[in-house]
């Protein structure tokens, strides 16, 4: 990232990484403890369950992009690797959506965390799989729909 913008290939390359660990997530979540029904499992069954644990993983990657761009881990892999053997990007963004929408695909899996743990039934699928659909929208299509809720929002706020 630079002060002219960030390389909007970026953060598609990363969401390219996320959607295939949401896609692993979603398919341990399915095959785990997410689907018993409520009160069938015990708190510590619930939190060693894989695809719990992945999805914990996948939320903290998500915080590290809110909380330090700049050092997040797909960020650095781009910028280090991938970007210098692309031509220069013909044009930059706003890196406010881009880390905006890191901030959504937190809290949407935060909430299937905390929810799972709580004991709700599908909760942890449900969460890996919204944000599946969102991080796949994007690598597939470039559509940010994080982006597109900080663009609504800006212009809600005038």
């Amino acid at each position: 990232m630079s002060e002219r913008g960030l390389d909007p290939r970026g953060p598609r390359f990363a969401a390219g990484i996320t959607t295939v660990l949401l896609v692993v997530a979603l398919f341990l979540a399915l095959s785990g403890t997410a689907a018993a029904p409520a009160g069938t499992t015990t708190l510590a069954e619930r939190a060693a369950d894989p695809g719990f644990l992945l999805l914990v993983v996948i939320a903290a990657l998500f915080l590290w992009g809110v909380a330090s761009p700049a050092t997040a881990p797909w960020g650095v892999l781009f910028r280090r690797v991938i970007a210098p053997r692309l031509a220069p990007p013909t044009e930059r963004e706003d890196p406010r959506p881009p880390r905006f929408a890191q901030g959504v695909g937190l809290a949407v899996t935060l909430v299937g965390i905390v929810l799972h743990l709580a004991g709700v039934p599908w909760a942890l699928p449900i969460a890996a799989a919204a944000a599946l659909v969102a991080a796949f929208l994007n690598v597939a299509f470039g559509v940010c729909l994080g982006c597109m809720m900080y663009l609504g929002l800006a212009r809600l706020r005038g």
